[in-house]
């Protein structure tokens, strides 16, 4: 157990904030963005294998085996799965009949919770915040602008509702990152994160609902109902439990189905060039799972993942000392350690995927359930990321309104709901001991 053996750790993310910082300061758009995470780290691997003791072999054998652990191996295939599944429905224009149908349900008078709610809807069916707030912030910019709503409040609501479910999809990168690092059930984590969602959602609801109930919406387009079909049935059979390769795989083949004898001109070749074009979407977080999956088994080796989660150990047994019980301790320390990841990395995947292991390791000790750390890693990673001014959502909102990011930051109220609520319920509500 060393601390020297967090160095490539740092270097990768003095690496990522370094040149995000450099580029912010040059003024340029997404600048924490401009050198690729999967780019990042490769300093840090190659620092890593110096530090290895023995034969480069035996470093080389230890990087490829964390490469292909069964976990890591079992995310890059359900990103597939979920990166096709995208780009079908987008292509078919599911997408565009998704944001009408939810525009055309909401009463005039209900405009920003309407806003929150239709992000929320999307984002949960397409697994995606990035690609809700591109839909939906354009949409919100128009409703402001043929209102008296102001423009920061129209666009948080998107933020907040994409971060919604972007938390509770099944589909969402975060969520399998979750679920796959800690061992459990996606049905188990989605029951869990609802329970702490719900309450933060009706909260944002009633403030959203006061701040705007005089505005009117917008025009809404046309839609066919057969086009959210797939969405419906992928939320479905998530809910009941349906193992998530084939919940992932039918949807695919209902989207590519409901293209194939909806529209005349999208055939087989179509259908290919989609589903190839959603592997390549995911191609980014696909590397990183890899990449990262070999510098953890590097770092654990030469006790780096030890000595982090000895530190966390320490941080339980002082919250402890104060009267805390351990269990409650460990949930916390869970929190704050993907928190932490998440303001280094402005990435909710990468901090998902940086804290895993040792998250893991800690709830084992302190009894946390699997699907109560999973939850854990998946909302104070959601929270941050939808509070932190330099993250893509906050950028991509910002940049669509043409508004500062640090604007929208107090007014996305579930993100700040949601943080308050689960630590309620982690410190007062949740039972005294919860069995893995």
């Amino acid at each position: 157990m060393s601390p020297l053996a967090v160095l490539p750790f740092l270097v990768f993310l003095s690496l990522f904030i370094g040149s995000g910082l450099y580029y912010q300061s040059l003024g340029t758009d997404f600048a924490f963005y401009q050198i690729k995470a999967p780019v990042a780290i490769l300093p840090a691997i190659l620092i890593a294998f110096f530090m290895v003791k023995g034969p480069f072999n035996k470093a080389l054998d230890t990087f490829i085996k964390g490469v292909g652990d069964n976990t890591i191996i079992t995310m890059v295939l359900i990103f597939l799965l979920a990166g096709a599944f995208a780009s079908v429905m987008k292509s078919i224009g599911a997408v565009d009949a998704t944001v009408n149908f939810a525009l055309a349900s909401v009463p005039s008078s209900f405009v920003l919770p309407g806003l929150f709610i239709i992000s929320a809807f999307i984002a949960t069916a397409m697994g995606t915040s990035m690609g809700t707030i591109a839909a939906i912030a354009p949409v919100a910019l128009g409703v402001s602008e043929v209102s008296d709503i102001e423009l920061v409040l129209a666009i948080s609501s998107v933020v907040g509702g994409a971060m919604f479910g972007d938390n509770l999809s099944i589909i969402s990168d975060t969520t399998i990152a979750a679920t796959r690092t800690q061992g459990c059930e996606m049905k188990d984590k989605f029951r869990m994160n609802v329970k702490l969602a719900i309450p933060a959602a009706l909260i944002t609801l009633v403030v959203l609902y006061f701040a705007g109930a005089d505005s009117q919406l917008a025009d809404v387009g046309d839609y066919e109902y057969i086009l959210i079909l797939p969405y419906l049935a992928v939320l479905a059979l998530a809910v009941l439990g349906i193992n998530v390769f084939v919940v992932l795989f039918s949807g695919l083949l209902l989207a590519s189905g409901i293209g194939y004898f909806h529209q005349e001109t999208y055939g087989i070749a179509s259908i290919s060039q989609d589903v190839y074009a959603g592997f390549g979407a995911m191609q980014e977080t696909m590397l990183l799972s890899l990449l990262i999956g070999g510098l953890a088994a590097l770092m654990r080796s030469e006790g780096g993942l030890a000595w982090i989660s000895a530190k966390l150990q320490a941080l339980v047994s002082k919250l402890a000392d104060l009267g805390l019980m351990q269990t409650k301790a460990g949930e916390i320390c869970i929190a704050l350690l993907v928190a932490l990841m998440n303001f280094a990395t402005a990435n909710n995947t990468i901090a998902i995927l940086i804290s895993g292991a040792v998250a893991k390791e800690i709830a084992e000790k302190y009894q946390v359930s699997a699907a109560r750390s999973a939850s854990l890693l998946d909302i104070f990673s959601c929270v941050v990321q939808g509070l932190i001014p330099y993250g893509a959502q906050i950028l991509l909102a910002s940049s669509i309104a043409a508004i500062s990011p640090f604007a929208l930051v107090s007014s996305i109220y579930y993100c700040w709901a949601l943080a308050i609520i689960t630590l309620f319920f982690v410190l007062f509500l949740w039972p005294r001991e919860d069995k893995r």
